[in-house]
């Protein structure tokens, strides 16, 4: 029988609470009760009424939290309701207790925590979004070249919505894929743009891709073969695993240090409010990405990082933004520049590109993701370009560089690099999560 601490208020009249708990108790063993607030229908003096020991705080979140801390319940049953406990609030609620490893289930809801199906004996390094198109990947790229560069060898565990069947190791640390390579792959029906594939190619470390579906609101996935593709990485001899997460969603294997990655266009609900106080609460250091005008202005991102320090006080923050750079010479070329990057940002990285690689971008687009509006924009600059330059991402090969074979012009490939804005230098960061992972990783667990 599950152990379970309830959720009471003072809204409801205690012998129909203690009825509830009654009839809760032929299928759980309630442990205790958290009074989360409201006193019209009770005298909070009198706990006894309930029938079961009750935890009181000066806030419905420390009740909660003792009250786990104190009798480590399986799971927590809401049995309270408005005006005492608000939807936002109950997502608080609900982040303390997966943040705890329990469940939360209410009348009409159940929230589960996203669980470990794997403990590597490879220490990990996780890095993991709030969403898509936060710079997820290009910082983790950044990470895993940071890290080669300092002697350590990695792998990057990689999943994607476009990932391989099974999973797939892509020696990147030995073989340099070619856009004729990715094309290739293209035509066998793969997602040659996918995260382990762009991983490989920016890094030149060793990838491992895997696929998953579906994404819980806390993280988890519905379906994915991460499992198989960890046990190929931890069989590799590594000194670390990266794990690397695919838009909001947290690959399925224990952690020994996180990353957070949060764009902060996002804006401070993604913080605060739903499952922002859980990511958070499993993040040993963040980094706020987009952190500049057009994206985010500066009182955005003072906003942003304020909600931060409210839910995580004194964890390292770093504010950053992307740049691209290509991975070929582009100096003297007429370039049409491919990306996903905000549309309003784009002036500012197409003068990026002609000031530090002295081409001359002659047309830009920021629909590499829609393949439709990226077809209209090659069409539009056809014959003005003889260099086709693109971040390798969602519509990179099967239509940008597949346009430059039929058009007889190259297509060089572009990494996407952190420049720092503020906050902890993005080096000492890393450094310091990478040992965290390494200390807490090591020795080798058991499995």
């Amino acid at each position: 029988m599950s152990t379970v601490v309830a959720l009471i208020d003072g809204e409801h009249y205690p012998p129909v609470v203690r009825a509830a708990l009654a009839a809760l108790g032929a299928e759980f063993d309630i442990v205790a009760a958290a009074f989360v607030g409201g006193t019209e229908k009770v005298d909070a003096s009198e706990p006894d009424v309930y029938g079961v020991p009750v935890v009181f705080a000066s806030s419905a979140e420390e009740a909660l939290r003792t009250a786990i801390a104190r009798y480590a319940p399986q799971a927590v049953i809401d049995l309270s309701d408005e005006p005492v406990v608000s939807s936002i609030d109950r997502f608080r609620l609900a982040s303390i207790a997966l943040g705890a490893g329990v469940s939360y289930r209410g009348a009409d809801f159940l929230f589960t925590p996203p669980c470990p199906k794997l403990d590597l004996r490879t220490p990990t390094l996780a890095i993991v979004g709030t969403g898509k198109r936060v710079g997820k990947t290009g910082f983790s790229a950044y990470v895993a070249r940071y890290l080669k560069a300092s002697g350590r060898h990695v792998v990057v565990l990689a999943m994607g919505r476009g990932g391989p069947t099974e999973p797939e190791l892509i020696r990147g640390d030995d073989v340099m894929l070619s856009t004729a390579d990715l094309l290739a792959l293209a035509a066998q029906g793969k997602h040659a743009a996918s995260d382990n594939y762009e991983d490989a190619v920016m890094s030149r470390v060793a990838t491992v891709g895997c696929r998953r579906c579906g994404g819980g609101m806390a993280g988890d996935t519905f379906f994915s073969n991460v499992p198989e593709g960890a046990r190929l990485a931890d069989s590799l001899g590594m000194d670390l695993v990266m794990l690397e997460g695919s838009g909001a969603a947290i690959p399925p294997v224990a952690a020994d240090a996180t990353v957070l990655v949060i764009g902060a266009a996002q804006g401070p609900g993604y913080v605060r409010d739903y499952f922002g106080p859980f990511r958070l609460a499993r993040a040993d250091a963040v980094v706020l990405t987009g952190a500049e005008e057009p994206v985010a202005s500066p009182a955005n991102v003072d906003a942003m990082l304020e909600a931060i320090a409210e839910q995580r006080p004194g964890v390292p923050v770093a504010t950053v933004g992307f740049r691209p750079a290509p991975l070929e010479p582009v100096s003297g070329k007429r370039v049409f520049f491919a990306t996903t990057a905000p549309p309003l940002l784009l002036p500012r990285l197409v003068e990026h590109l002609e000031s530090v690689y002295e081409c001359t971008v002659v047309a830009a687009s920021p629909h590499l993701s829609n393949r439709s509006l990226l077809r209209a924009d090659l069409d539009a600059a056809a014959g003005s370009f003889d260099v086709l330059l693109s971040e390798l991402k969602a519509a990179a090969i099967d239509v940008v560089a597949a346009a430059g074979v039929k058009a007889g012009v190259p297509t060089v490939l572009c990494d996407n690099v952190p420049i720092a804005f503020g906050g902890m230098p993005v080096d000492e960061l890393i450094e310091a999560a990478a040992e965290l992972a390494l200390r807490r990783g090591c020795p080798p667990r058991s499995e």
